[in-house]
């Protein structure tokens, strides 16, 4: 078996000292307090970035709730930015504009790139694909309006982690289908890939490698799915699409001992497969949501970078 970084193990221990409930013991309300209260705990310091912006766009069900980021101006540039549409994870049922406002933040000034954080419904209260129609409206919105936002309709990503890389996923897919807007790249971070729940990590990683075990796969695939059925779609489990050809390039980031990790690997190889260009990293050691444990873990900052730099690329 994989060995877990000491980082990795000392957050372990603080975890298990804080006494963190596991999320399949928790109602959706209990895991969400739960969540929001852990990402106010960690004493991170984010890059700087000229400001943020709250306001709500239009949405298939009504209003939806974003956040902005704007990056400061680069040195003598005074053109428009590129921008990321971007989804927070916690599978579909937990997570916030604020659980995740750090690597918001650090991915706007890392990518020098405007960021549209976007609270989508989630599970229970509105079940799949209610997240999908309301992530793609989200990045169709950030198009039409990209130009009186100061920034490029040309330089467009999407970018997630978990639960909200299967949705960039599925966007990206979206946008293809649709030949619209065409995206420069997909960031996807540890993906749920395929809600079917049946890869090998989830025996090898299924308990004692932080909060996200099978069990808790299993409370956020039936607190988001309206039946096992949707786990056949491939707008919850991307990796069933008919085919992959055609999508936008991708960075794909996995943590070797994660349930999550097979999935995520396999869908860098089905994209590779389909003759769509790839970047992929797997930090050794590292489990489910390491990405966001800054300043902890030195692997989340690396990989932070990594994402951040391959969307300069991107829109290079």
């Amino acid at each position: 078996m994989p060995t877990l970084h000491p980082q990795i193990v000392n957050a372990l221990e603080a975890m298990q000292k804080l006494g963190l409930r596991p999320i399949e013991a928790m109602t959706p309300a209990e895991a969400r307090a739960q969540m929001e209260a852990t990402a106010q705990s960690r004493k991170a310091e984010p890059l700087p970035i000229a400001g943020i912006e709250e306001r709500d766009i239009p949405g298939p069900a009504g209003p939806i709730p974003v956040r902005f980021y704007r990056p400061n101006a680069p040195a003598g540039s005074t053109g428009p930015v590129p921008a990321i549409a971007y989804y927070h994870g916690g599978g579909h049922v937990i997570g916030s504009l604020d659980t995740h406002d750090l690597i918001a933040r650090n991915l706007c000034a890392g990518a020098a790139a405007l960021v549209l954080s976007v609270d989508y419904r989630m599970g229970p209260e509105h079940r799949f694909p209610a997240a999908v129609e309301d992530c793609f409206a989200a990045l169709q919105w950030l198009s039409a309006n990209a130009a009186s936002l100061g920034a490029d309709p040309d330089r467009l990503g999407v970018h997630g982690d978990s639960a909200g890389a299967n949705l960039a996923a599925v966007v990206a897919l979206l946008a293809r289908d649709a030949g619209a807007p065409r995206l420069r790249l997909q960031s996807l971070v540890y993906p749920v890939a395929d809600y079917s729940l049946t890869s090998v990590s989830y025996e090898k990683f299924g308990e004692g490698y932080g909060l996200l075990t099978r069990a808790a796969m299993v409370w956020f695939q039936q607190h988001y799915l309206r039946s096992p059925a949707d786990a056949q779609d491939w707008r919850a489990s991307p990796i069933k699409a008919a085919s992959l050809a055609g999508t936008a390039p991708a960075i794909v980031v996995t943590a070797e001992c994660d349930v999550l990790h097979d999935e995520g690997q396999a869908y860098a190889e089905a994209l590779r497969r389909a003759g769509v260009g790839v970047e992929y990293r797997e930090y050794p050691g590292m489990i489910h949501g390491f990405f966001g444990m800054v300043p902890i873990i030195d692997d989340a900052m690396v990989a932070q970078r990594a994402v951040a730099a391959a969307f300069k690329r991107a829109f290079a």
